[in-house]
């Protein structure tokens, strides 16, 4: 595709990691240490990717951390504090560095990772459900600011995949539930939903073909030659999900 990708996260590993697939791949990207919970930190590390590679056109907004996994009743205030710091603040300073020059420019993509936690309930993940909601509602609402800029700000569910994410929910056994259990376990054994069919519909919310679309809730299953059409109403595809 020719992207240059700029990665910004926290484990310098995992970035090590990412920067060989995208390069084995035959792309190019640059590594970024950064805490998306902290503003100061951010601006910088988009400062130095926009000296490198110039504005930027796309954010993928997905980094996240599940927080405590069990019955809301027994858990600590504190347990709450990283899961919503990471997935709700962290998205909103991303989005905050990043808007200013693309609304200058008129041009620009925001995607934003959540799961299926958003528009159902995730009993013994609660934090955690209640953080995706957040940014799904969140994203419906910059969406709206940014409309008349010509920016497109959408949220997307990209279906289960392995993840430390499913290790953790495995680890946690009967306090994570019998429901998620058998799920991750599913996962675990089939990998879930395959990286081809995620970047498929990711590379069309961050392409052209989208502009017609803002401030929505897209998942992985969703009729993709419908997303294209023009005439998709106002309140589809959102966190109500009327699809008709």
């Amino acid at each position: 595709m020719g992207a240059r990708v700029g990665l910004l996260g926290r484990s310098q590993a995992e970035l090590d990691l990412t920067k060989l697939e995208i390069e084995d791949a035959g792309g190019t990207a640059h590594r970024f240490r950064a805490d998306v919970r902290d503003i100061e930190q951010l601006t910088a590390a988009v400062n130095r990717m926009t000296l490198l590679y110039g504005p930027v056109h796309t954010l993928v907004a997905s980094a996240g951390v599940l927080g405590p996994v069990g019955p809301f009743a027994g858990q600590r205030p504190g347990d709450w504090a990283e899961v919503l710091d990471t997935n709700i603040v962290g998205v909103m300073n991303a989005c905050r560095v990043v808007l200013p020059p693309m609304i200058g420019k008129r041009r620009g993509k925001i995607l934003v990772v959540v799961d299926h936690g958003a528009d159902h309930p995730r009993p013994n993940l609660a934090p955690y459900a209640a953080s995706k909601a957040a940014l799904v509602r969140f994203v419906e609402s910059i969406a709206e600011e940014v409309r008349d800029h010509n920016v497109q700000v959408n949220s997307f569910s990209p279906g289960g995949a392995y993840t430390s994410m499913t290790d953790e929910i495995l680890h946690a056994g009967e306090r994570a539930g019998a429901d998620e259990v058998e799920e991750a376990e599913r996962i675990r054994l089939t990998g879930g939903v395959t990286p081809d069919k995620q970047i498929q519909l990711a590379l069309f919310l961050t392409s052209e073909r989208s502009n017609h679309l803002t401030g929505k809730l897209i998942h992985i299953n969703d009729d993709l030659k419908k997303l294209e059409r023009d005439n998709v109403h106002r309140d589809s595809w959102t966190l109500r999900r009327h699809l008709k």
